[in-house]
């Protein structure tokens, strides 16, 4: 049975060397050649980045005037202009930006503010500077600073003075953040398709496994027993939530600060609604000061992020463990794994370890925006600029981490021989033993007293419980009776759970139910 079959994303999303056959969401992967939306893009290309040009002061003679820099009678020196870009990692907001400058024009035309041979003119252009730049053909210029200078200082070459129209009723404040906005909502959809995968996964995993007990922990020390299904499904549930933060965030970023302009709005008479309507967002910002100078969607995006990465380092420790020599509970397919420069005899179940390592980016990428926004003044502070690094990295990492937990839940087995094996020790049944008192009348104090002098003398017998004969429990309390038998040993305290989420396994049944039914997995 290969439930993840029945399951697949939409064809956009889909990358190569599938472990299993399911079109896979490709989160970091676009068209060749273009450049990857939820990358981080340095100064040094990709390879599926457009290439790069030297761009350097000092072999580049034709450094133009910024399109700011009307009332400046000197250029910037090289230094303030290598440390003040962003063009080295904002340019894959370009699908954004250049959709906001689309929604911009439309709006403008239809409000007076310029003509529609003038708007075709600049939707035209817009449309040749986008083929451009997913070719590879875009030339991104440092001194052009960022991807909006980048994309208008090119239409302006491109087709003259209707492009210079594009910029009224907008700024740079205004409009990075839309972009911004726009990235966020996409990347936040790519996380909810990737969360997806990987809960389709684990389900499909605990399908696999019906039946088989493993022992539950508490202080990493042998607590009572759990079906390996019910364990899987706590991780299910634990993503379920981190969707719904994400989902949650989507919500309060969706709205469009497009019109803003600089802080304060504009004199002139333009219409937030349609652009708001056109971009697809819930409607624009009530207060222009607010639209330009916070960054609490981003915060909670990153916090989201943060807390799915802690799931998964702690789903991550348990495989780690799981697949020591020491615990021997899983085997990872040679596909999943990596070995020693220098011991031969190695296998590291490594992707998972990074998983774990990796939490700390994500964590570290949320304290450095919530202490860069710290103590802002209001409105908008050039500071803000180095909002976005930490958010493209975050989504990089995020995915990276989805996907490869996933291709390891498709990619272990569970080695039930050394399972079994190992249950009888830690005394699993302890706390079904004091359950069982409790029903014969006994308070659950006294019965946890009894229990636990049980446990002594099963520790001086070196046995189990249920090894115990019967006049040795009543030796402890005459309460025992031989029905108590039913009570003890693994897969008898198993089917004795019954309250509402517990380990029992018919409780076990809905859940797997439910989560078959919400996913859409042909079981």
């Amino acid at each position: 049975m290969d439930c993840l079959t029945s399951y697949s994303l939409p064809a956009a999303f889909a990358f190569s060397k599938p472990s299993v056959s399911l079109s896979k969401p490709p989160f970091l992967a676009v068209a060749r050649g273009a450049m990857p939306m939820f990358g981080v893009l340095r100064a040094s290309h990709t390879a599926n980045a457009p290439p790069s040009v030297d761009d350097s002061p000092e072999n580049r003679t034709d450094k133009e005037v910024k399109l700011w820099g009307g009332r400046f009678e000197e250029s910037v020196t090289d230094a303030v202009e290598r440390f003040t870009e962003s063009i080295s990692y904002d340019k894959q907001l370009y699908k954004h930006d250049i959709r906001g400058s689309r929604a911009h024009a439309t709006m403008l035309a239809k409000q007076g503010l310029m003509s529609v041979d003038e708007r075709d003119s600049i939707l035209e252009g817009l449309d040749q500077i986008e083929r451009q730049i997913e070719s590879g053909d875009f030339v991104w210029r440092t001194d052009r600073e960022d991807v909006h200078m980048n994309i208008e200082a090119a239409l302006i070459d491109m087709i003259g003075e209707p492009a210079k129209k594009l910029h009224t009723a907008r700024s740079r404040n205004d409009q990075v953040l839309t972009d911004f906005r726009l990235w966020c909502r996409d990347a936040i959809d790519a996380i909810l398709d990737a969360i997806k995968y990987l809960q389709v996964s684990m389900v499909t995993l605990a399908l696999k496994n019906e039946g088989l007990i493993v022992p539950g922990y508490t202080h990493l020390q042998r607590a009572q027993p759990v079906l390996l299904q019910h364990l899987l499904l706590a991780f299910v549930e634990q993503l379920e939530r981190d969707a719904g933060r994400l989902s949650d965030c989507r919500v309060r970023l969706n709205f469009s600060p497009l019109g803003a302009c600089a802080l304060a709005g504009t004199g002139l008479p333009i219409d937030r609604f349609m652009t708001a309507e056109a971009l697809g967002f819930t409607g624009p910002l009530r207060n222009s000061i607010d639209a330009v100078s916070d960054r609490d969607f981003a915060l909670e995006f990153l916090s989201a992020n943060a807390i799915t990465a802690i799931h998964l380092s702690r789903l991550g420790e348990e495989w780690v463990l799981w697949a020591s020599e020491e615990f021997g509970f899983i085997t990872p397919n040679d596909s999943v794994s990596t070995g020693s420069s220098i011991m031969p005899q190695k296998k590291n179940p490594d992707p998972m370890e990074l998983v774990r390592g990796k939490s700390a980016r994500v964590i570290g990428d949320l304290v450095t925006t919530l202490t860069l926004c710290k103590g802002l003044p209001l409105a908008y502070n050039r500071d803000l600029q180095e909002d976005k690094e930490p958010v493209f990295d975050s989504v990089k990492t995020i995915l990276g981490m989805l996907e490869v937990s996933a291709e390891f839940a498709q990619n272990i087995s569970f080695n039930r021989e050394r399972i079994e094996k190992a249950l009888p020790a830690g005394y699993l049944d302890a706390t079904t033993l004091a359950d069982y008192l409790v029903k014969k009348g006994i308070p659950f104090r006294t019965g946890h007293d009894i229990v636990g002098k049980s446990v002594a003398l099963c520790v001086t017998k070196k046995c189990c419980l249920q090894d115990l004969s019967l006049d040795e429990l009543r030796s402890i309390s005459p309460v025992f009776e031989e029905d108590v038998y039913e009570f003890l040993g693994a897969e008898n305290a198993i089917n004795k759970f019954c309250s509402y989420g517990s380990t029992g396994a018919a409780c076990v049944a809905t859940q797997i139910e439910y989560w078959v039914n919400k996913l859409q997995i042909n079981a």
